[in-house]
């Protein structure tokens, strides 16, 4: 699957909104051809920067990334009823005009456990916010010999803080 581009030089046409099933086949393929199959998931809400260069640095650990990406009930879940801003289709379709992502999964599972073990990624990817005991799906991972990589983040950025300053300028 290695070729003489860098991530940041494949075009991401090919990108695609996958299935479960077809995001497996997907990392059976690029495992098959000798290649690293890299997975990391979020809410990816305002996508900003910071985002940007999380899924750069991710997709640089590997030959594929795959981005598992919370459905709008699974936000619901985890972060209040009044996120995500964005629809999760349209953050989909933001995180696949990205060079760095090869591909998209949206889940409705409160955690992306069913996904990671369904996908079997090399690399599992999260930010370094992230402790190592409560990253989900390090296990199934770890179990068949791949590993999990926490990523720094890029300071100043966050959806929390765009959403700050947005409801500061309205107000004022």
């Amino acid at each position: 699957m290695k070729d003489s581009q860098g991530p940041d030089d494949r075009r991401s046409q090919d990108a695609q909104l996958l299935t479960a099933e077809q995001a497996a086949a997907l990392a059976r393929d690029v495992r098959a051809t000798g290649g690293t199959l890299v997975f990391t998931n979020g809410v990816f809400d305002l996508l900003h920067p910071g985002h940007v260069r999380y899924l750069r640095d991710a997709r640089a650990l590997g030959d594929a990334l795959i981005v598992g990406l919370n459905s709008d009930r699974s936000v619901r879940v985890n972060k209040g009823p009044d996120k995500p801003i964005t629809p999760e289709r349209e953050r989909a379709e933001l995180l696949l005009a990205l060079a760095s992502v090869d591909a998209v999964v949206i889940f409705d599972d409160d955690t992306p456990l069913a996904i990671i073990s369904a996908i079997e990624p090399d690399v599992l990817v999260k930010g370094a916010d992230w402790g190592p005991d409560n990253i989900v799906g390090r296990d199934v991972v770890e179990a068949r010999g791949g590993r999990v990589v926490r990523v720094e983040l890029a300071k100043g950025y966050s959806t929390s803080n765009i959403v700050r300053k947005v409801r500061g300028l309205a107000a004022g």
